[in-house]
């Protein structure tokens, strides 16, 4: 069974494989360099051997539209999707297919990645960040226990190194997730939601965390479950982050299940053009002795089948 420390290696073997490729098809040119296929057999020797095996933990909120979201902004509307001919929803029994219109308030909705250009115009929107964003070693750095006791504690340096001298050095280029479990108060009902977007006694990561973690540590960036990086009345952290040239990840979920260290983060976002905000999936992989998560099996394709998805209109979305 694959511990922690043999899935990072075998993902940071894969890596390795792959970042000689342009000089090896330099070589090849010349009749040099290992083979194309050679590469290839490489990676997926170590997705066999590391990733096959491993537990995937989505650590995504389901997008409804009575989730929470900033007074500002406002809710979603999530409604069946009309034939512009007639002006009739499509239906299975009809049209063979049903489909789906969304109106969305905002781009600051949910499980979301934040690029730099969210407050910063000069820096990289969301279809600019770059594609080497995908895949990620993940530190989970735990709050929960101050926040137990003290519903605004903020994740401070000393935590960040107490963390390390249990766990070892954060990793430069790594994601950072910060457990508060704050996710767990998450609702989906529209009044309940409001009540909590607007309490201003929430978990935060406070500017000497972020600067100790992105200029020390250089981490890629970090993410926390709240829908605010700090309860300051400048939100001084994410204006910091956001005018030097970080993103950061907002409304993280299930970060109870994933192990401090050990895991990989896949991360995933709409390519938006300009877009100031991404509704994200991120989704932990971790070793395959993760108490939490999901292996992948022969049940994955094909998908079973359940009892059908019907529109409810008290809801606003399809249920089963």
């Amino acid at each position: 069974m694959l511990s922690s420390r043999s899935l990072l290696a075998l993902a940071a073997a894969a890596l390795a494989a792959a970042l000689p490729a342009t000089a090896a098809a330099h070589g090849r040119d010349h009749g040099h360099g290992p083979s194309h296929s050679t590469r290839s057999s490489d990676l997926w020797r170590a997705y066999d051997q590391a990733l096959a095996p491993a537990k995937y933990i989505d650590l995504t909120h389901d997008l409804t539209p009575g989730a929470p979201v900033w007074k500002g902004f406002g809710p979603a509307q999530f409604k069946p999707a009309v034939n512009p001919e007639t002006g009739n929803p499509y239906t299975y029994a009809n049209d063979g297919f049903e489909a789906t219109s969304y109106v969305f308030s905002t781009d600051q909705f949910g499980t979301q990645l934040d690029p730099p250009a969210h407050w910063a115009p000069e820096y990289p929107a969301i279809d600019e960040l770059p594609s080497t964003y995908a895949v990620r070693k993940l530190v989970v750095i735990s709050i929960a226990g101050q926040v137990a006791k003290d519903p605004a504690y903020s994740l401070s340096v000393k935590d960040v190194k107490a963390f390390e001298r249990r766990h070892g050095k954060i990793p430069a280029g790594s994601v950072v997730f910060v457990r508060s479990d704050w996710s767990k108060r998450w609702t989906d009902d529209p009044a309940a939601a409001k009540v909590l977007a607007a309490d201003p006694a929430f978990p935060g990561v406070s500017l000497d965390a972020l600067k100790y973690l992105h200029e020390q540590r250089h981490i890629l960036f970090h993410g926390h479950e709240p829908l605010d990086t700090d309860t300051t009345p400048t939100l001084e952290g994410e204006a910091w982050l956001m005018h030097h040239g970080y993103a950061q990840a907002e409304g993280v979920a299930n970060l109870d299940g994933v192990p401090p260290t050990g895991c990989l983060v896949s991360i995933g976002f709409p390519k938006l053009r300009g877009g100031l905000g991404g509704y994200a999936r991120y989704v932990a992989i971790c070793p395959p002795s993760t108490t939490a998560g999901t292996a992948i099996s022969a049940a994955d394709a094909p998908l079973a089948a359940g009892a059908p998805l019907h529109w409810d209109p008290a809801l606003g979305y399809r249920v089963r």
